[in-house]
């Protein structure tokens, strides 16, 4: 039982590595960013649209949800695709940031 135990560890760390591929995040519907509104839409409006944000926090005191969609691997290029929302007191965008180094969603 200890050697197949000495070999999991080496065996998994192959398999990561010959994989190569890690994901974090999850597709948020990037090409909806467009339909934000700073004042207008309000949390329930994000949530519905892009759905459960990956953490939440607070910026200066104000409500931020981020959503991400990352994808590294050992071959190709990474993608990284993100939103971060800021709402003000009353549940509104206050401002949003969105960033991508996919072409198509630029």
């Amino acid at each position: 039982m200890m050697k197949t135990s000495r070999l999991a560890v080496p065996v998994l760390a192959a398999c990561v590595f010959l994989g190569g591929c890690v994901t974090l995040g999850r597709s948020f519907g990037a090409a909806q960013v467009k339909a934000l509104q700073v004042g207008k839409t309000t949390q329930a409006d994000v949530e519905k649209t892009f759905g459960e944000p990956f953490r939440t926090g607070l910026d200066s005191g104000d409500a931020t949800w981020t959503y991400v969609d990352y994808h590294f691997g050992v071959i190709g290029s990474p993608r990284a695709t993100d939103l971060v929302v800021k709402f003000g007191a009353d549940g509104t965008v206050k401002s949003y940031a969105f960033n991508t180094n996919a072409a198509a969603q630029k």
